[in-house]
């Protein structure tokens, strides 16, 4: 099944006192790859702005900008067209000596280390090392991601955009990003490379074509069994149309969707919302 969907993802900030300089990155434009096919993209700021793109290290797409102009708010609109498809089922390609074999180690190590979202916890590895028993890799992944979305609640505010996936483990609660560390954690606890990823989730399945439906941003997983395959542990259901990637990287910090530095007031986010219409 493919889907055509428009994305439109806007994100406003007040600053309590004039900013003269301002340095940013968006990670804000879907990427093409085999499971999808960027058909247009565009960032655009108020204060208008010249800016560049660039690919990052984990393949991700970058929109640069600066602004020099005192200014009070700024305006980050992100607008795409996206072709999505079936991400495809589940691999299973490589077996565990596999995965233990030198090649495969040195090639994914850096989706098999630990990070400060995704730091070691010997509780949660050895609940990994549990499922893992009797199980292929590929079948390890399902079963960690179905034990992630079992043993979490989703709830907002009880984490922050700065919490581990050990923090959330300890409050059994927290959204899409903290099931996506939580189960990355695991994974990587038991060899398996596994990396993080950001994009949109449309929300309801069965909108009509031209229908425009408030959208959210969303955290998923790809894991390598033998090739990479994504699966949505928030919601215990495999990546398909309704997903849209935008980022991939070892965690959140390698996808942030907006980040920089600036000089000027304390700044407040006075808008972010995402509007997804499928269009066909």
């Amino acid at each position: 099944m493919n889907w055509r969907v428009r994305v439109v993802h806007t994100t406003g900030y007040r600053y309590a006192a004039p900013v003269t300089q301002s340095y940013n990155e968006a990670r804000l434009t879907p990427r093409s790859n085999r499971w999808q096919n960027l058909v247009v993209g565009s960032v655009v700021t108020t204060p208008a702005t010249r800016s560049y793109r660039y690919t990052d290290y984990w393949g991700t797409e970058v929109t640069a900008f600066d602004l020099h102009a005192p200014h009070t708010e700024l305006k980050i609109v992100s607008s795409s067209v996206v072709e999505t498809g079936d991400a495809g089922a589940p691999v299973n390609g490589v077996s565990w000596a596999e995965l233990r074999s030198s090649d495969v180690i040195d090639r994914y190590a850096e989706y098999l280390e630990w990070t400060q979202y995704v730091p070691r916890d010997r509780e949660l590895a050895a609940v990994a090392r549990e499922l893992r028993k009797g199980r292929r890799p590929v079948d390890a992944v399902l079963a960690v991601s179905e034990w992630v979305h079992d043993k979490l609640t989703y709830q907002r505010g009880t984490t922050g955009v700065h919490s581990s996936a050990v923090d959330a483990w300890q409050t059994r609660e927290g959204v899409c990003q903290d099931y996506a560390h939580l189960t990355l954690l695991m994974l990587r606890s038991i060899g398996i490379p596994s990396r993080y990823v950001s994009g949109y989730l449309h929300t309801k399945p069965d909108a009509g074509i031209g229908e425009t439906v408030s959208g959210e941003s969303h955290a998923w997983i790809a894991a390598w069994t033998g090739g990479w395959w994504g699966f949505d542990p928030t919601n215990d259901i495999e990546v398909g149309p309704r997903h849209i990637w935008v980022a991939i990287g070892r965690d959140y910090g390698d996808v942030s969707p907006v980040k920089g530095t600036y000089s000027g007031g304390a700044a407040t986010a006075i808008e972010v919302s995402v509007e997804v219409t499928r269009l066909a």
